[in-house]
């Protein structure tokens, strides 16, 4: 965006933002909207969040930074320097929503405890920096299903129980082969814990799962806590990823579902130019998310206070 495309940007923002519904606004005014750092993975620390603030966002999901997954040994978040990075979050108005690790919960032995150390990792970065949530996945169904629902509903509770004492919740993403609600939800009430919820990664249940969200969002609903959305095209059996609103994945109707449930969590683009370079760049990709859900949580505020 040039500067002037963005000051007129923000501009027509600033008024949309001002005639929506107080119910759909965050607690500081601003509206409940994020985006997740595998959009923008060449971007310095304070870049991400001066973008944030200037764009509208409330929050940031930390995807990895500047090359690396690895967060909890990123310099930002190091003993000497962890306090001037919340500073900097904080004078900007802006919340940590997910710290997101890679941590997958199906395997076993060996490889299973450095998933489980890993996803502590996390869990303590997120706690230090005041985030509430950390994600992790099933990923793989390896062997049969019922013990493998088991051994990662166990996993999560093991989890859970670290992570709660530490006013954190582990959130399992809808991804790889658990992108249907039922199975989602038998792993979920197995782990039957209160510091283990859902990420719902809206576009995977509805082009992996083939699931109409309606369905989803009755059945997981109450488990939901933090969401990923994007858009994409679908053809020929590729997924390509293209701007909110101009493809096949129905982002306005998933938003519309989530607000009617009371969803108290942020909406999170997840925009993968990390592991898509050719996609949009993130100036105009997550700008335009902005711009698009804005529109699309103002229908659904207008709509329940009609």
């Amino acid at each position: 965006m040039t500067q002037i495309e963005r000051r007129e940007f923000l501009q027509r923002l600033a008024v949309i933002l001002a005639a929506l519904p107080e119910a759909v606004h965050a607690a500081d005014g601003r509206l409940p909207i994020g985006f997740s750092t595998l959009g923008c993975p060449s971007w310095d620390w304070l870049k991400i969040l001066d973008f944030a603030q200037q764009t509208g966002f409330a929050s940031v999901e930390l995807r990895g930074l500047q090359g690396t997954m690895d967060l909890p040994s990123r310099p930002e978040f190091a003993d000497g320097q962890i306090e001037q990075s919340k500073k900097d979050i904080a004078n900007r108005g802006l919340r940590i929503s997910c710290v997101s690790s890679s941590a997958s919960m199906h395997d076993t032995g060996q490889e299973h405890e450095k998933q489980l150390a890993d996803a502590r990792r996390f869990i303590d970065l997120a706690s230090r920096l005041g985030a509430p949530y950390v994600r992790v996945f099933g990923n793989k169904l390896v062997g049969p299903q019922a013990a493998a629902v088991e051994h990662i509903a166990a996993s999560l509770r093991e989890l859970g129980d670290y992570a709660g004492p530490k006013s954190v919740t582990v959130i399992l993403e809808s991804h790889g082969d658990f992108t249907n609600s039922s199975l989602l939800k038998e792993i979920l009430e197995k782990a039957s814990s209160s510091h283990i919820a859902l990420l719902w990664d809206a576009h995977n249940t509805f082009v992996e799962g083939k699931e109409d969200p309606a369905i989803t969002v009755r059945e997981l609903g109450k488990y939901i806590r933090h969401t990923h959305l994007k858009d994409a095209r679908l053809a020929d059996g590729q997924d390509n990823y293209v701007l909110t609103g101009r493809g096949d994945v129905p982002v306005k109707r998933q938003v519309e579902l989530l607000s009617g449930t009371g969803y108290a969590g942020y909406y999170s683009f997840e925009w993968e130019k990390a592991w898509h370079p050719d996609i949009e760049e993130p100036e105009v990709a997550m700008a335009d998310f902005a711009r698009v859900v804005t529109q699309y949580l103002s229908a659904t505020g207008k709509q329940k206070h009609s």
